[in-house]
């Protein structure tokens, strides 16, 4: 069984009722692992460490994507607006392992697709890299005031203010088992003990206090750099393809159909690499994709390859609770 078709069995299976049964004595020795990792840190015989700034980690408690980036872009445009010097240090995944910091020019090979893809949007610094620390470390060293973690919750080994966690409104916390019988990297008592809990598209209410955060479209454009913003509406009525290769693919193509699209799925793999093949549907339809995965193929994407820009947005009352957690992040800036 091949790498990707062994994650979609996995991915299937997380997300029904009732997990597997003979996983589950892997998940109860992967629970012990992660509490006495945890207990360690919270006892000191692991050191957490301090880069002298403050640090807000937007993370996740299960495997796969839950929206943690637009999260984080917006995050950061709330504190440029408030004057705020900002950072970002991110894990790099799919990239190199060195602590490096990216540019709008870097290789989502050598860096990772959502770092590269932060860089470009948010106008600040970022570095990447196995060592968050070091990271973070640089950032600080550049005069950044308060760093954002894009992921890194169970990285307890950077000290962090305030911990941020997105989760799936749609898919949940699925069966709520522990890897591998089940999508969680950690308990989801995990929950209780977070700053702030922001859902992700969560119109059913089922996670109660949490923020509501939507993603909304801003327009289309070429993934290529060559041509004019559209609207998404301009592709109502017609037959695309649908590229996404990130945690939940079905939250893209479903975004499509809201819009009046009919698609032709591809999901592929989260942080999956693009070919040049990957593109070749020798038809004639456009190919919309995530921005994501639009960084990973921008030197030999066609005329007719598209990605849709993302934004996060939150209606009065949670944009409110969000703006005090980042007053109090502000306070806690080293003075002089």
């Amino acid at each position: 069984m091949k790498k990707d078709q062994l994650e979609r069995w996995f991915v299937e299976r997380w997300y029904r009722p009732q997990p597997v049964i003979w996983l589950r004595p892997l998940e109860a020795l992967f629970r012990l692992v992660t509490a006495m990792r945890r207990l360690a840190y919270r006892l000191g015989l692991l050191k957490s460490e301090s880069v002298g700034v403050p640090v807000l980690v937007v993370g996740n408690i299960t495997v796969g994507g839950t929206g943690k980036t637009p999260l984080v872009l917006h995050l950061s445009e709330c504190l440029q607006h408030r004057g705020i010097r900002v950072g970002i240090v991110s894990r790099g995944y799919g990239g190199s392992e060195t602590v490096q910091q990216v540019t709008a020019e870097s290789s989502a090979a050598e860096v990772g697709d959502e770092p590269l893809l932060l860089a470009r949007r948010s106008g600040v610094s970022v570095w990447v890299g196995k060592d968050r620390v070091a990271a973070a470390r640089e950032l600080a060293a550049q005069g950044v005031q308060i760093i954002i973690s894009d992921d890194g919750l169970q990285h307890y080994r950077l000290s962090r203010d305030a911990e941020i966690v997105v989760v799936d409104g749609q898919r949940g916390l699925g069966n709520g088992a522990c890897i591998p019988a089940g999508p969680l990297r950690e308990s989801s008592a995990r929950l209780r003990e977070v700053d702030m809990v922001v859902a992700n598209g969560d119109h059913e209410g089922r996670h109660p206090g949490a923020l509501v955060m939507e993603l909304r479209p801003d327009g289309v454009l070429p993934v290529n750099g060559q041509g004019q913003k559209r609207s998404l509406d301009s592709f109502a009525g017609q037959m695309v393809h649908g590229l996404a290769g990130i945690g939940n693919p079905e939250r893209f193509f479903d975004l499509l159909r809201r819009h009046k699209i009919k698609v032709l799925p591809r999901p592929l793999p989260d942080h999956s690499r693009i070919l040049p093949s990957d593109l070749g549907f020798n038809d004639e339809h456009d190919i919309l994709m995530t921005e994501k995965d639009a960084v990973k193929c921008r030197k030999f994407a066609g005329s007719n390859a598209w990605y849709v820009p993302v934004t996060a947005q939150f209606d009065t009352s949670d944009q409110a609770r969000l703006s005090r957690l980042l007053d109090e992040l502000i306070t806690r800036i080293p003075r002089g």
